[in-house]
């Protein structure tokens, strides 16, 4: 008979403590809070980057061993240019092609030229980039002052970047020396978000006057063999423009 009592007492015991579990388990309501963040234009200056490694900042050097100047502030922008050098050759009276000196940087490096530019605007509007050549190679101090027929060319281009966006489209162009802007990257709506570049082929070694030099045979400048060539250093000047809609021509 007291085995049977301690039985039933248990079996009582343990139902309430099933009882009380149940109970702690309940919900007492739900209530929903929210998680934001908000974003807005970059109006700052983007600085250049290496075209071969997108993720890390540089500092390019002009082929004279300037620091340029630096690029436009955004959030639509040309954060950098290359200029152009053929460096030193010997006068001929051949037609010939000249190549790029790469693009160096204030470490010595070398690196493919190539123009950057970012979108920050956070419209996914689309934008165009032109080159214009402001007039024919000139030297005003000697005799023959002008290059006449030489022409530079831009090919090989690739748009390169780290962002998760749309790539921009690339052209070769050959640029008109009396002033007609070139289209020469364009970003369609929905593409060339965050920072873009256009790369000029890669570096190469070739051989100029049985001396083999690093070179950019993405970039040209051809002059015919009767254009008169004075033993002094000829310039033109190119102007990057970059519009905030795509080309409608490209």
């Amino acid at each position: 008979m007291k085995l049977t009592k301690i039985i039933a007492t248990s079996a009582i015991v343990l139902t309430a403590l099933s009882t009380t579990s149940v109970a702690l388990a309940a919900d007492a309501g739900t209530y929903k809070s929210t998680g934001s963040v908000e974003f807005v234009p970059n109006t700052g200056i983007t600085p250049p980057v290496d075209p071969t490694l997108p993720g890390t900042e540089v500092t390019p050097i002009t082929p004279d061993g300037k620091t340029p100047e630096p690029g436009t502030a955004g959030p639509l922008s040309i954060d950098y240019a290359s200029s152009v050098s053929f460096g030193q050759n010997k006068i001929t009276n051949k037609d010939m092609t000249y190549f790029a000196e790469p693009q160096k940087l204030d470490d010595g490096t070398l690196k493919p030229n190539y123009v950057q530019v970012t979108d920050t605007r956070g419209t996914n509007s689309g934008w165009s980039l032109t080159v214009k050549q402001e007039g024919q190679f000139t030297n005003a101090t000697t005799t023959n002052k002008e290059l006449t027929g030489a022409a530079i060319s831009f090919t090989n281009g690739v748009a390169v970047s780290e962002a998760l966006t749309t790539a921009p489209t690339v052209k070769d162009v050959t640029l008109d020396p009396t002033g007609a802007a070139s289209p020469i990257m364009n970003a369609e709506v929905g593409s060339g978000a965050l920072t873009w570049l256009d790369v000029f082929g890669t570096i190469e070694d070739t051989e100029v006057d049985g001396v083999t030099v690093k070179k950019n045979k993405a970039i040209t400048l051809s002059i015919p063999g009767t254009t008169p060539k004075d033993a002094v250093k000829y310039a033109t000047e190119l102007t990057w423009t970059l519009g905030d809609v795509p080309a409608s021509n490209f």
